[in-house]
């Protein structure tokens, strides 16, 4: 197939957020390039295959929306859909509107030049394609951390990542495993691994709140009764603080009793999932003395499900507020440390010194392994971008303009960077949010952006994005958000500069923002031919 070599955009990535974009794209009548550096679309459900892996918003809201015949026609099996269940909904769609015969798969761009007109993208073929405008789909949590263990290298054993798991699968029955990390990825592959491992020993840097995910089928029933009032579920997310269904709480916490406290935090409990505990009261992330009152709630419920007294303390957080880094869903977790074969290791106590040849030695005493697992995370929402060479005006690097932290308009565009668009990018909702509401918010931004500038040049001005910038920070501030070092602020990453990235406003608001931005002519942005 003969493709365009100067084509009017390129998109990095086929993902979720790539894919409705190329759509958007076709329908614009634009030309177009659209790289994926893996084997298939999918985005983060093609990469994370690992055991147990899952989403944390429930299927019936993760999903697209810009078309009512697709909505209708895809059944879902589960309440909170597996990672091979979400893969095989982006695969149909791609294949549903013909996407993936426009998408060139195994490729991977390495860098990005603006000549003062179009951008100049080079991939690892090699190729270089001319662009007017470019639109990076790289997702929000794609490019995983550098590890930083020492010793690492002298493990023999087998070095498994979450991030990058086997996509033929990994038989871990009958034996020692170790688990490095408990974030999303650890909670979720931890029960699922310790049912194969004839020893499983988990190494936790940094415990995490774990709500139970209360996953189930779901009956054809109530998937009939969602989609029937698709229109209304999807403008309440689209309003909505995190692009999701339910009604927040109007009281404090601190104006309830005791009593009443406890009864409204069962209540969600029961219910589970992401939102319930953070919707209960309207102060529990503004407020520590509100917040606290989560937390203790949440390290009852672990005392009462974990019977090792010395395990259960370890497992509860102690050094940040419930929600300032983001809530595990879990099936099982706290339930696994309850096996006889299952150890938990507090590095907070006795550290990793080193990786040997035969395990991880601690200050305490040396596990033999016969596999390690690293769920070591993410270099969050700006990785991916640094991982590629982009240069804007007068050959400003990207790296070098985001050396103190990552700056943006409104998350879509970057001073300094004409013609280039970020679809989630630093500075939106984004991991905030249920990721498919805030995609197909800023595809469609972007893609009427494109239809508006009709082939002008736009370039955010500095000082609109010094105002976003310190909006941005002064919504973070009024929020509990800077009191723990959470991948939000880039704390996981050594000498990552520490800055809230993902804008706290709320999905609501943040879209009115944008519209109001889009209404006014594009204010913040110059345009010229």
């Amino acid at each position: 197939m003969s493709r365009p070599s100067s084509p009017d955009v390129v998109v990095v990535g086929a993902g979720v957020a790539g894919l409705y974009q190329l759509h958007r794209l076709r329908d614009l009548g634009l030309t177009y390039r659209v790289f994926e550096a893996g084997s298939g679309v999918g985005g983060t459900w093609f990469w994370n295959r690992y055991p147990g892996a899952r989403c944390d918003v429930e299927s019936l809201q993760y999903s697209y929306s810009f078309s009512e015949k697709l909505e209708q026609e895809w059944e879902w099996t589960e309440r909170y859909p597996a990672q091979a269940e979400i893969l095989e909904y982006v695969e149909h769609v791609a294949k549903r509107f013909d996407l993936d015969r426009d998408v060139e798969l195994d490729t991977r761009v390495t860098s990005a030049v603006w000549d003062g007109e179009r951008w100049a993208v080079t991939t690892d073929r090699p190729e270089t394609v001319s662009a007017r405008y470019l639109v990076f789909a790289t997702g929000c949590l794609s490019q995983p951390k550098e590890i930083d263990i020492p010793g690492l290298e002298n493990f023999r054993g087998r070095v498994l990542s979450t991030a990058r798991w086997p996509h033929e699968g990994v038989d871990l029955t009958g034996r020692r495993v170790a688990v490095i990390g408990t974030g999303s990825s650890g909670v979720q592959s931890i029960p699922v691994i310790a049912q194969q491992a004839a020893e499983l020993t988990v190494f936790q840097r940094t415990a995490n709140y774990v709500i139970p995910a209360r996953n189930a089928p779901l009956s054809p029933q109530a998937q009939q009764e969602h989609k029937a009032n698709y229109p209304t579920h999807r403008r309440l997310a689209r309003e909505s603080p995190a692009g999701l269904l339910g009604v927040q709480g109007e009281a404090s916490a601190m104006d309830a009793t005791a009593e009443k406290r406890r009864e409204v935090y069962e209540q969600a409990w029961n219910i589970g999932g992401l939102g319930a505990l953070r919707r209960a009261y309207n102060d529990i992330s503004l407020n520590l003395d509100a917040n606290r009152t989560v937390t203790d709630f949440l390290a009852d419920k672990i005392r009462s499900i974990v019977r090792d007294p010395e395990t259960a303390q370890a497992l509860a957080p102690s050094d940040h507020p419930f929600g300032t880094k983001r809530p595990c869903l879990d099936t099982g977790y706290f339930q696994t440390y309850n096996l006889d074969h299952v150890h938990l290791v507090d590095l907070r106590t006795t550290p990793i010194t080193t990786i040997t040849a035969e395990g991880i030695r601690t200050t305490d005493r040396l596990v033999e392994v016969d596999d390690l697992v690293l769920a070591t995370g993410f270099d969050a929402m700006t990785g991916a971008l640094l991982a590629i060479d982009i240069r804007g005006t007068n050959g400003l690097r990207l790296a070098d303009a985001w050396a103190d932290g990552p700056t943006t308009y409104l998350g879509l565009q970057v001073a300094g960077f004409p013609n280039m668009f970020t679809i989630t990018g630093p500075g939106s909702p984004s991991v905030l949010s249920n990721m498919m509401v805030s995609i197909e918010q800023h595809v469609d931004w972007i893609s009427d952006c494109l239809a508006h500038v009709d082939g002008r040049v736009i370039e955010t001005l500095p000082a609109a994005q010094e105002e976003w910038v310190a909006h941005v920070a002064e919504a973070a501030d009024q929020t509990l958000m800077n009191h723990a070092n959470s991948w939000y602020v880039g704390a996981n990453v050594p000498g990552k500069p520490r800055v809230v990235m993902p804008y706290v406003g709320g999905v609501g608001r943040y879209r009115e923002i944008c519209d109001g931005v889009a209404a006014a002519g594009y204010e913040g942005f110059v345009l010229t031919r």
